[in-house]
């Protein structure tokens, strides 16, 4: 269940920010960032969006857009204080240390309480999704079927019917291409700004701008999800992530450049993100949308793992993120035509 999940992920980031604090080299640097991000896959995104695919049918794209946007808020409002705290060049302020150690305890107090408040299923307490009843599921039924209209029946596909679908793998394919580049960004957005002679305290809040870019378009994404063909949708906001990225890589290195990319980049990453999450939902169903979300996750997840070592190597080995994040657009750019062959598949006879 989501909940018990959520619990014992927050625990285990908790202690990884608490080990972090006092991380001295190199080894421990590697083994606090993956007790953290352990934690954070366990009781994070994946959790929770089957969560809300659990709860909402009708407009699930929207629901999962509202939630996405509202934790934007982490983000914008934590990046450019953590700045402002950690900055090397003032002595006088907290630094990375002594940060770190206090996130990890807001987690570890926070994590109970927090997760209390979550429901795992509707069926659990004698609840349908949407709200709904039988009878007004029945009336729907009656009212479109007098109008000529009708009604498509959900399909829980199991695990090994959606691996045999092509939808399956493009979908997995343009997640995994389009987040490449959002990693990379995450982990060298900051080193790649300072290189063009910007400020740390700048590159937070080119952070910020696409955050809060990022946080309006989840609710325009999980709008459009709703209404137009999902794989359409993710092949247009990828296209607008892609283009920021390729402007900030090319572009003239100045603030119209940067708060360019970060007006794009928002438009992108937060439209398609709900989309995302419901395109599997919509197409695969609520019995095994955790199973099948994760499973998809593993060819994403060794795209993830390459994106920012490759902007790393590249770096070090030219002295610049141009053809790195040059290489990484494009890529992106694919994910995006990916998506677009990634049509509703039949329901198996």
């Amino acid at each position: 269940g989501t909940r018990r999940m959520i619990l014992v992920g927050m625990f285990i980031m908790g202690l990884g920010w608490l080990f972090f604090s006092q991380v001295h080299n190199l080894i421990m640097f590697y083994c606090a960032y993956l007790i953290i991000a352990l934690g954070q896959g366990l009781g994070s995104w994946l959790a929770l969006n089957t969560m809300l695919n659990n709860w909402i049918n009708r407009r699930r794209s929207f629901a999962i857009g509202v939630s996405n946007a509202l934790a934007r808020l982490g983000s914008l409002i934590l990046v450019p204080l953590l700045a402002w705290l950690v900055d090397p060049d003032f002595s006088s302020r907290p630094g990375w240390s002594e940060t770190a150690f206090v996130i990890g305890i807001i987690v570890l107090v926070v994590a109970f309480p927090i997760t209390r408040l979550l429901r795992n299923r509707p069926e659990d307490y004698g609840l349908l999704p949407d709200g709904d009843t039988e009878e007004e599921i029945n009336n729907r039924k009656i009212e479109a079927a007098k109008k000529g209209i009708q009604i498509e029946e959900s399909y829980d596909f199991t695990v090994s019917e959606a691996l045999r679908t092509h939808s399956f793998w493009f979908i997995s394919l343009g997640h995994g291409l389009t987040s490449m580049v959002l990693l990379a960004l995450m982990l060298h957005l900051a080193p790649m700004m300072t290189d063009l002679n910007y400020s740390l305290q700048t590159a937070s809040f080119v952070v910020s701008g696409y955050t809060a870019m990022s946080m309006v378009f989840q609710l325009v994404g999980g709008y459009a999800g709703d209404r137009m063909p999902k794989n359409v949708a993710l092949m247009l906001f990828t296209m607008s992530q892609s283009l920021g990225v390729f402007l900030l890589t090319f572009g003239a290195p100045t603030l119209l450049t940067a708060y360019g990319f970060a007006i794009l980049f928002g438009i992108g990453y937060g439209g398609r993100n709900p989309i995302s999450s419901s395109i599997r939902g919509e197409y695969f169903g609520r019995k095994n949308f955790g199973k099948i979300m994760g499973i998809s996750q593993v060819p994403m997840n060794v795209l993830l793992l390459i994106g920012p070592i490759f902007a790393g190597v590249v770096r070090d080995s030219t002295g610049s993120y141009t053809m790195a994040f040059g290489v990484l657009a494009f890529l992106a750019a694919l994910g995006g035509i990916c998506f677009l062959f990634a049509t509703k598949p039949k329901i198996p006879a």
